[in-house]
């Protein structure tokens, strides 16, 4: 019950989040925000991380190469890439598109974790893309098509980042804070290094400095801390399952504070892919 009530808490926080972005990008750009709020994330965790000095020096060099490629896969690609999509998709559209996320879940822990999927799960595979052709009945903007497509790169890469932390937290060879620490440190860093010399440094405002620090102590260092705890009890599947709130929260976020509306048929195609998405993560008996 305690890892069902944390999961929850984390897609509260995170349904925020793009809408938070897209606010950010008026005045940096999508890498360098992302660059920002993940190293600032890093560093608000630093001081509990000393602490843990002898287990960090202690680590395997195949953990640090698993905890590496975390940072790559959630950090430097996938938010790289959602961050770019947000400058030409709505943030309601973003975050529709990461609850497809679980999908690629499913057919990774099949090979990698060996959770294998049951009848009900196919079945709400068919829904979910039923709902997501709804969604996407109106079609896209010319300029959003590339952007769909960066963003489906970004869900693949975040996909495997789900399937290693699960891995890694079952194992129960590392802390939670330390799971959460480095990944971030080195994905974050790295997309500075890929951020600044490309857009360039970025205007920061009162707003924009009030945005990253919220974006990076909230919706990324307490929420990572609380989502790496639940795992050590969820499975990846059962995870996702409570996250399928997320797009529906940001649709009311999105409304309150950027004007962004849904048509009719944009919520059915919602939520009869939530719907399917929920199927999808329904464990076996």
């Amino acid at each position: 019950m305690t890892a069902i009530i944390e999961a929850i808490i984390v897609a509260a926080i995170w349904a925020s989040s793009f809408v938070f972005v897209k606010m950010g990008l008026i005045y940096m750009g999508p890498l360098t925000m992302a660059g920002l709020r993940y190293s600032l994330a890093a560093l608000v965790l630093l001081p509990w991380l000393v602490r843990q000095r002898a287990e960090i020096a202690s680590l395997p060099r195949s953990m640090w190469f698993r905890l590496a490629l975390m940072g790559f896969c959630a950090y430097t690609i996938a938010n790289g890439a959602f961050n770019w999509g947000l400058r030409y998709l709505p943030a309601t559209t973003m975050s529709f598109l990461m609850s497809f996320n679980p999908l690629l879940v499913l057919g990774a822990a099949i090979f990698w974790l060996k959770e294998y999927p049951s009848r009900r799960q196919v079945v709400g595979l068919m829904v979910a893309l039923a709902g997501s052709a709804i969604f996407f009945a109106s079609g896209l903007k010319p300029d959003a098509t590339l952007a769909l497509i960066i963003v489906l790169v970004g869900l693949v890469a975040f996909s495997a980042f789900g399937v290693l932390g699960r891995e890694v937290a079952r194992d129960r060879k590392v802390s939670t804070l330390s799971l959460t620490a480095l990944p971030l440190a080195i994905g974050g860093v790295s997309l500075l290094f890929i951020g600044l010399p490309l857009e360039g440094l970025p205007h920061m405002t009162m707003t924009a400095w009030g945005l990253v620090v919220w974006l990076a102590v909230i919706n990324t260092a307490l929420a990572y801390v609380i989502y790496y705890n639940a795992l050590r009890v969820l499975t990846a599947l059962e995870m996702n399952v409570l996250l399928n709130i997320t797009p529906l929260l940001t649709a009311i976020w999105a409304w309150f504070l950027l004007g962004e509306q849904l048509t009719t048929v944009e919520w059915v195609g919602m939520l009869v892919a939530v719907v399917g998405i929920g199927l999808v993560q329904q464990r076996r008996k």
